[in-house]
Order: structure tokens, then sequence, then C-alpha cells
């Protein structure tokens, strides 16, 4: 039995995994897919202080709450840079690290050095007074969708889930400087189909932080692909956690 921890991106909350959850429990998995705070049953949690370092503390405290070990942490897009910083505080808890279409930083950087348009959402956020939370993004005509969700059922559906994305979380900077999470070993999952102009991903180095060769695979879907191809994305996870 593996332990999954799933991390939801930033908008979105932990309902997002709802149709992946019973795939890997019925693989015999235990599995989490908390909403952090500001998000689905924390949404009154939403402020100004809220940042990146509240979301690693959820996630930080959660496993050490559940005292969970060998965990498999997927992170989903913002979320890659909540499971660095968690893997870098408390690596011996963590077994494997999966980057879901997700940021993937350096030390010291940014959301908005790892992905610079993100600027922009910051900067329009300002622009409407209130500058410390941004707002989902716009619905785009098809194939682009709601992050990249193009069902209508399915899009009505994500609605329901979305909350403004505090500021705060993508000015923090990870910090990145436990040589011991180094050995964690990673996967990268990304999503291929079509995206938005202006975002950008860095490639991965053929080489992981612990010496062996990368993991990458590849969904043909939008960003959200834990609802647009669920199946695909839970036999992804399993083969990660083995």
């Amino acid at each position: 039995m593996s332990v999954f921890l799933l991390v939801h991106g930033a908008w979105h909350s932990g309902r997002c995994w709802d149709r992946v959850v019973p795939l890997l429990e019925a693989a015999g998995h235990r599995v989490y897919a908390p909403s952090l705070s500001g998000y689905g049953d924390k949404a009154h949690l939403l402020a100004p202080g809220v940042g990146l370092d509240t979301h690693v503390a959820d996630i930080v405290e959660l496993i050490k709450d559940e005292d969970l070990t060998d965990v498999v942490l997927v992170g989903h897009s913002y979320a890659g840079l909540v499971i660095s910083v968690v893997a870098n505080e408390i690596p011996h808890r963590i077994g494997h690290l999966v980057y879901l279409d997700a940021m993937v930083p350096r030390d010291g950087e940014t959301a908005v050095d790892v992905q610079p348009i993100t600027q922009q959402l910051i900067d329009a956020a300002a622009d409407t007074g209130i500058s410390w939370r941004i707002p989902p993004l716009p619905e785009l005509p098809a194939p682009l969708g709601l992050f990249g969700v193009t069902d209508p059922a399915d899009t009505t559906w994500l609605r329901t889930m979305l909350s403004d994305h505090p500021v705060r979380c993508l000015q923090q900077p990870v910090h990145l400087d436990n040589p011991a999470a180094d050995a964690v070993a990673r996967t990268h999952i990304h999503c291929v189909g079509a995206k938005p102009q202006g975002i950008a991903r860095r490639p991965i180095a053929a080489i992981q932080p612990n010496g062996s060769p990368a993991r990458v695979r590849e969904l043909p879907t939008g960003h959200d692909c834990m609802i647009t191809m669920p199946a695909e994305l839970g036999e992804l996870l399993l083969e990660a956690a083995h």
C-alpha cells in the first residue's frame, strides 16, 4: 500500500481530485486530497496574509498529524512550488514527488520567476482595487476551455470549486537548501494538449537530482487532466508509486 497526497493548484480545491481518488483507493492505496487554506472547506481562511508558506504548512502539518511516511506527493500547477518546499522541510517522509503539469522551481525563485506570465495576473489584480487576490482565469474558446476543460458539464462542475488565489502565494520565494531532498525520486507528468499563449514549460534535466534518469510522462489533454483524463492519470500515479 502506498500513501498518495494530492495537492491542487491555484484557484482549485481538493474536490478537483474526486475522479482520481477512487481509482487509487480501488488499487488498495491510502489517499489524501485536502484543500489548501483559502479553498474549498477552507475558503473562509482566504486573506491577504495567505501565501506559499501557508500552503506548505498545510501539507507539512497534515503529514505530521497523520504520521505519514513514504508519501507519493503530487503537486498540480502552482502546487509544484508547494511540494518542492515540503520535500525540502521533511524529506524523510517523502517517497516520491510527482510534478503534474506543474511549476518546478529552483532555490530562491517565486512563481513569477518560474512562469513570468504570472506577473500579468498580479498586475491585473492591482488594477481592480483588490490587489491581494486574483480571480480565476476566464473560460476560453475550445480547445483551451476552462483550465483545459471543455465539456460543458465538466466546466459547470469545475466552476463550483474555484476561488480567488492570493497574490502572496506567487511572490514568496521557495527555499530549497536541504541536500537530503535531492534523494527523493521524481516524476514529471506533462499535459500536452492546447495551452494558452504565454505559458512556457522549462525543459526537464536528463538526470534527476538523485542521479537517476528523468521520468517524464505525457497526457494528451489540457491542464486539468484530473478532470479530463482521470483514469489515465491514475495509471501514471500508480506507476510512480512503484
